[in-house]
């Protein structure tokens, strides 16, 4: 591949990775999109096994972030119902405060809902902790299925 491309391709990957960390949009997705161009192009046995190891990277992500999270927040007691006050009031936040809106607004949603559903602050409040605790927990995963992917994309580059 040009050189050119696969720094364009390293651009794509950084963006992606700044996805997973602020979770607006797809970021493991973009990564895994910028490393199969790569991978498809680059062509052989390291392209196409790279491009394996990033899918697998991702998709395994992606299927342990919710599985994790699910549980975690289940543990907790923290119904499914609050996360989507959470991200509807997360997403209006976004749009109202742009930039911490997104976090204000879940934070804001996860509570209210609980304090509703809970009628108590300090039981309402535990269960917003932990819904951030999942939310981070999530991020964290997904971060670390897209590193591997880079990782491998890195390692492919150098063995090309």
């Amino acid at each position: 591949m040009d050189p050119l491309a696969e720094l364009l391709v390293g651009l794509v990957i950084v963006v992606g990775l700044v996805g997973a960390v602020v979770q607006v949009y797809p970021g493991s997705l973009i990564v895994l999109a910028a490393v199969a161009v790569w991978g498809v192009v680059t062509g052989g046995v390291v392209g196409w096994v790279v491009l394996v190891v990033a899918a697998l990277a991702v998709l395994g992500a992606g299927i342990a972030k919710y599985f994790y999270a699910g549980r975690y927040l289940k543990g907790a007691g923290v119904p499914n119902r609050t996360l989507l006050v959470g991200a509807v009031l997360g997403v209006i936040g976004f749009f109202v405060v742009p930039v911490v809106g997104l976090p204000l607004g879940f934070v804001l949603g996860v509570y209210l809902s609980e304090m509703q559903r809970r009628r108590n602050q300090r039981e309402a409040w535990r269960a917003t902790i932990s819904a951030m605790k999942a939310t981070g927990l999530t991020i964290l995963i997904e971060l670390s299925g897209a590193m591997v992917a880079t990782g491998a994309w890195v390692v492919g580059l150098l063995l090309t």
